[in-house]
């Protein structure tokens, strides 16, 4: 959630949270670590929070940016990641390598989301109206650049194989690319929150999403292993991610 709060479900183990404590600015990110003992929380200024077997390797708290950070993604070993700002700059830490940015540029929509490719030596980004900037050995399979949406895109995630994305908008829409399979979505259908974030199955046919209150739907082959939907909530939740092997 927002004020760092941490939810566990299925074999998601809970490693602790940053849930009541004083924060400079609202978690905006998460990610697991590979071996699924450990997670990190990003915040809009940057700072970022460990947890479990989730190294830290630096952040951007502290310092003077030119827009907030938006999301965050980690190295296939987990010993790194990268930051994500609305303005498209990149921020690297650990083994997470630099293979280039948008920041400086100007763009039409602001980036929402990042996620990497499965050697860690490229990543994408994306934006509020579906426009995808690929960089390092990240192909670009397509975008939802020029179209008309029913609401902006919010969240993406990378297939296994790193031949494909999804695209997922706050209606719930999702928009397939590259070898990600289509497995329904949420768009067209009444939500009682807006969709925040979409993690993929390891076996890459299926997706969940999740509502800003913690409503969990689950597509293609995503069990349903709980979520946070009708429950009172101290903060929004922002983002979610699944374990190794999820399925």
């Amino acid at each position: 959630a927002s004020d760092g709060g941490i939810f566990t479900f299925g074999d998601a183990g809970f490693f602790g949270s940053e849930g009541g404590a004083p924060l400079n600015a609202p978690i905006v990110g998460m990610a697991s670590s590979s071996d699924a003992k450990g997670y990190w929380e990003v915040a809009s200024d940057g700072g970022i929070f460990t947890f479990g077997s989730a190294g830290f390797y630096g952040s951007e708290g502290g310092q003077v940016l030119n827009a907030p950070i938006v999301g965050m993604a980690a190295t296939p070993d987990g010993k790194g990641y990268w930051e994500v700002a609305s303005d498209g700059g990149i921020f690297t830490f650990g083994d997470a390598a630099f293979e280039g940015s948008e920041g400086g540029q100007t763009l039409s929509s602001p980036i929402v989301a990042m996620a990497a490719t499965t050697d860690g030596t490229g990543y994408w980004l994306v934006s509020a109206k579906g426009t995808i900037y690929n960089f390092g050995d990240a192909a670009n399979f397509g975008s939802e650049a020029g179209q008309t949406l029913n609401a902006p895109i919010v969240a993406m995630a990378a297939t296994p194989d790193g031949k494909g994305y999804w695209l997922v908008g706050s209606d719930g829409g999702i928009f397939n690319f590259g070898d990600a399979v289509f497995s329904g979505s949420m768009g067209g259908q009444v939500l009682g929150a807006p969709i925040v974030g979409i993690t993929a199955t390891s076996g890459g046919t299926g997706y969940r999403e999740v509502a800003s209150d913690g409503g969990v739907f689950d597509l293609g082959d995503a069990s349903f292993y709980g979520s946070k939907g009708g429950q009172l909530l101290n903060a929004p939740i922002v983002d979610i991610a699944g374990t190794p092997g999820d399925h």
